[in-house]
């Protein structure tokens, strides 16, 4: 129920994007449905298009791996789509969209250093037919310092996060183990268009690996948000030791913990798989439970052991425990077979 339109492009919009909006006046013009006077060719305007019309020509040739934001992305994601689709018309005109499709993208990024937290411009390298992601220490360096297979990449914006209002975390996997790169850079176009490019290369991998799916089933699987993010206490597996406070990501079904969000790699990850499975999931902790500090306990139960987590507040609880729900009650996949094997043999 939108309170605000754009009478130049004949579309109504949300409180949030009428605010991009009108920062392309030469493109948009808002007006407010309920406080500003409209003329009667402002309206007449407004019902000879509408949204439905303006997405079929501003969208007529959008890539199906072109991430569509919604209202819960930031703002970064939100600014640059409405740019491109009205600004730029990038997805009118298919050459617009040479950045991110070509199948092969370099550039200098601001990477965070893995020990010393600085930021550092470091060469970037996507090549699809390479089937990987590279990043150099030196311009002139032969050798890459980091070679990220398309396969077990993904990407995701975290500008609270990462202190930046363009900062991107891209994950892949390093001896099965997930490796957390954090980069930004100045201009939002770029940033945007290297996440694109990551789901236009991830996009082209999977279609040659699963032939027979079509676009609505492959594009769900180009990136993916983590379902949750945030601090809890956790304790050893003997449950004797006292509990530490640590970051927690639930990416897909991988559980990860880090001493600091901006971590490089986990100190430990666990596999949350089905209910089928004997996975479960308790509100509270044993009652001989000693050593946490904060009281709204969790306890996971896998087939090998139980985990037990504290959350400081019941709000924080009742979060994590509904997004844990949802991820065992979800069955799992042949393939999630594979990557819950690996966990069992974790040393």
């Amino acid at each position: 129920d939108p309170d605000w339109a754009s009478h130049s492009l004949g579309i109504f919009i949300c409180l949030n994007c009428s605010g991009i909006h009108r920062n392309i006046p030469q493109v948009s013009k808002v007006k407010s449905v309920r406080l500003d006077d409209w003329d009667d060719a402002q309206v007449e305007f407004m019902a000879s298009n509408g949204n439905n019309v303006a997405k079929a020509k501003y969208e007529s040739k959008m890539p199906p791996f072109y991430y569509k934001p919604t209202f819960l992305d930031c703002q970064l994601l939100r600014e640059q789509w409405i740019r491109a689709k009205y600004e730029r018309k990038e997805f009118i005109h298919s050459e617009k969209q040479e950045p991110y499709s070509a199948g092969y993208r370099e550039g200098f990024l601001w990477k965070r250093g893995r020990d010393n937290g600085q930021f550092l411009s470091r060469k970037f390298v996507l090549s699809e037919r390479e089937g990987a992601l590279k990043y150099f220490n030196k311009n002139d360096a032969k050798e890459p310092k980091a070679i990220m297979k398309i396969e077990h990449l993904n990407a995701t914006f975290q500008p609270a996060k990462i202190g930046n209002p363009h900062g991107l975390q891209i994950t892949y996997l390093k001896d099965n183990s997930t490796r957390n790169i954090f980069v930004y850079h100045e201009d939002g176009k770029e940033i945007v268009d290297w996440f694109n490019a990551i789901r236009a290369a991830r996009f082209h991998y999977l279609q040659v690996a699963f032939p027979g799916a079509s676009d609505i089933d492959l594009v769900p699987k180009l990136s993916r948000n983590y379902l949750k993010e945030g601090y809890m206490e956790k304790t050893g597996p003997k449950q004797t030791e006292g509990f530490k406070k640590r970051w927690f990501t639930m990416d897909d079904r991988r559980l990860m913990y880090f001493k600091d969000p901006l971590d490089a790699f986990a100190r430990g990850e666990v596999f949350i798989g089905s209910k089928e499975n004997s996975y479960k999931v308790l509100e509270g902790l044993p009652p001989s439970t000693q050593g946490n500090h904060w009281q709204h306990g969790i306890t996971i139960v896998t087939p090998d052991r139980k985990f037990l987590f504290a959350c400081e507040t019941e709000d924080d609880q009742l979060e994590w425990i509904t997004t844990f729900q949802k991820v065992i009650s979800r069955p799992m996949l042949p393939q999630e077979y594979a990557v819950e094997a690996h966990f069992k043999h974790k040393p």
